[in-house]
């Protein structure tokens, strides 16, 4: 089958899993055709690659203009890996959803968003673009709504769809301004028409397409939905989000600037617009890392993580512009292919750790990051799983994060080529934030395993994490390794993309043989697929420490902050103690909050209840949301007066308007 018919086939199979959503009697059915169409759909990104999708009219039209769908080969790359973890979440379901009784809602949410990321995805015209956009939001709406958000007045659902919202709003003015300067709607216009348009023109349309895109993908200020609104759904819901939702907002971001802008012909719009998606990127990154670090919530943490290492996408999308600005074709490939890998590598590891929290929250009914023991108890296939996850998302060696994080700086080393010293800075600069935020992404990682999947069981405790689960958790490790020792032959296919983008193929040349290049050998080189078999090797001195510690009885004592027990079984570390030495360091970034509530009895000598919480403030939150919100209320207020009722104002405020109106038509 070709791979038109087989995306037919998955988007019939998530409409039709749309419309059965309402009937609880077919929720299994319903499961099993989201999961189908995931499946179907991964396997029609494999048969397309690495040559891409021929344009195919779908025989209808939007705006007057014939729809087209069609997918580039980093487009299936994104696509398909994004649907890996896809597939599992949508077998195993919400437990929220289902423990609310919206399953019905979290289905036809969940095909919604699968259905509006293939269409931002394949869609050839500006206007399905924006319809796709819209369809893809309104699905993760429809997620959380069907699971958590009555309890909170879905808060979290209205804060994200407004920043979507004002994401969507910069993507009509860059769609506008595209549409302008080619004289048509559809993307084979827009290469043409910014190769003509002024320098202006291609500014502000990839400002707006980097705010509009950028909202989806976590760039600052918008970072500040993500732990609100992945908090309030599940890990499933997660999964979707940090996978094939964000890989889909970042390839329409990635052609958006490659293609429609035409960069190549814009050589100073093209350096300024890689500097400010590097500082950007960078800034995003850190402040998203170091707000990770101090969640005590699986899905907070892990959505601050999806926000940083989509945001060192965006660093990469940069530099890729000032080595393309610089005419060095070759190293652009290379930060271009090098972002594809990294969200490659990242939806996988990110889809294993939000189901791990999903099978944490179904055996212990929360998602608190607390030592319980699950490895211990939960079988051999939940801990691989998640230490490969882990590893990778924490860049240790031999897994995917490992490879594209040292990529990632592979390239920023390369800034040496540039002509320019600004560009030369620019690089130095964001290497230095990359390995900050590299840093704190490793404590953050061994703070999620060592706390939140290790420690001595909790007698209390007596579920397991569900086998389902954990074997889906195992699946997605394995997969995660899989990419990493696979990574020689998984590049090529990205040779034909880079060709057309670059007219360089650079993903050819970070191979050679076995090992993994930055271009040329003669500068760096690695070896995951060879690490593998010595990794067997290396193991003997963690083994001999495990045998010493046996020998040896271990000493537990109280620990210094987050609480004390007289319990040395029960005297372990928390969440707030292994971050709070961070949080009192960075203290000016995360503006730390301590609050103690009372409550008495008759007197106030006689205290009842003693509430104590320690938090960290939401910067954006407190400096520009907050303000925002006071500034609509009070014109609310003042404009609260247009209805007073009174039937005599009404008409002298019409008659007022038409007067307007006739001044304006003669002049």
């Amino acid at each position: 089958m070709t791979a038109n018919q087989l995306f037919a086939i998955a988007v019939t199979a998530w409409i039709v899993a749309a419309l059965l959503s309402p009937l609880r009697a077919v929720h299994a059915v319903v499961r099993a055709l989201l999961g189908l169409g995931c499946l179907v759909g991964m396997l029609a990104c494999l048969v397309a690659l690495p040559v891409g999708m021929p344009p195919v009219l779908l025989g209808f039209s939007l705006a007057a203009h014939p729809v087209a769908f069609a997918i580039e080969p980093s487009g299936l790359w994104l696509l398909g890996f994004g649907l890996v973890p896809a597939i599992l979440a949508c077998w195993l379901g919400s437990p929220l959803a289902s423990r609310v009784g919206h399953s019905g809602r979290w289905y036809a949410g969940a095909a919604f968003s699968l259905l509006g990321a293939l269409g931002v995805t394949g869609l050839q015209d500006g206007t399905s673009l924006l319809v796709a956009w819209e369809v893809m939001s309104l699905g993760g709406a429809l997620m959380l709504a069907g699971e958590r958000a009555e309890e909170n007045e879905a808060k979290p659902v209205l804060l994200m769809l407004a920043l979507l919202e004002v994401g969507a709003v910069a993507l009509v003015l860059a769609i506008i301004l595209l549409d302008h300067a080619a004289g048509g709607i559809g993307f084979e216009r827009f290469v043409g028409g910014a190769a003509t348009s002024g320098d202006v023109v291609t500014w502000f349309a990839g400002l707006a397409l980097l705010v509009g895109f950028g909202a989806k993908l976590g760039m600052l200020p918008f970072y500040e939905w993500f732990p609100r609104a992945y908090s309030s759904g599940s890990g499933a819901t997660g999964t979707l989000f940090s996978g094939v939702v964000l890989n889909a907002a970042y390839f329409a971001l990635s052609r958006g600037w490659n293609s429609w802008l035409n960069v190549a012909v814009h050589d100073s719009t093209a350096f300024g617009l890689g500097v400010i998606a590097i500082a950007l990127g960078v800034v995003s990154a850190i402040l998203a890392v170091l707000f990770a670090f101090q969640q005590d919530d699986w899905r907070a943490l892990l959505s601050y993580s999806s926000a940083e290492n989509a945001s060192i996408a965006i660093v990469m999308l940069g530099v890729t512009q000032l080595f393309r600005a610089d005419h060095l074709a070759d190293l652009a490939g290379l930060a271009w292919t090098v972002a594809l890998l990294h969200l490659a590598g990242h939806a996988l590891a990110k889809g294993a750790l939000f189901l791990t929290a999903d099978g944490v929250f179904l055996a212990s009914g929360n998602y608190d990051i607390v030592q319980h023991g699950w490895l211990k108890r939960s079988g051999f296939l939940l801990g691989l799983g998640a230490v490969f996850a882990v590893m990778s998302l924490a860049s240790v060696p031999p897994q995917a994060g490992f490879v594209s994080e040292w990529y990632v700086f592979q390239s920023v080393f390369q800034g040496f080529h540039l002509s320019s010293f600004i560009g030369r800075l620019v690089l130095v600069l964001a290497g230095a934030g990359l390995a900050l935020a590299a840093a704190v992404a490793l404590a953050t990682f061994v703070k999620v395993f060592g706390l939140g999947l290790l420690g001595l069981p909790d007698v209390d405790v007596t579920p397991l994490v569900p086998r389902a689960n954990a074997i889906s958790v195992g699946i997605l490790g394995l997969c995660v390794l899989a990419v990493a020792v696979g990574a020689p032959l998984w590049l090529n296919v990205l040779a034909a993309g880079a060709q057309a983008l670059f007219n360089a193929n650079s993903p050819q040349a970070m191979v050679a043989g076995w090992l993994l290049v930055p271009l040329t050998d003669k500068f760096a080189f690695i070896s995951p697929s060879k690490l593998i078999i010595v990794m067997p090797l290396l193991a003997i001195l963690p083994i001999a420490l495990l045998w010493l510690t046996k020998r040896r009885a271990v000493r537990r004592v109280p620990v210094w902050f987050g609480g004390m027990t007289t319990n040395q079984r029960d005297a372990m570390t928390t969440a707030l103690t292994f971050s709070n030495a961070m949080r009192t360091f960075y203290s000016f970034v995360y503006q730390p909050t301590i609050s103690t509530t009372r409550e008495h009895e008759q007197r106030e000598y006689f205290i009842k209840r003693l509430v104590f919480s320690a938090g960290v403030t939401d910067l954006f939150e407190r400096h520009l949301f907050d303000p925002a919100v006071r500034v609509v209320i009070f014109c609310a207020e003042k404009l609260r007066a247009l209805q007073s009722g009174n039937l005599n104002f009404y008409l002298a405020l019409i008659g007022g308007l038409l007067i307007a109106i006739l001044f304006l038509t003669l002049l």
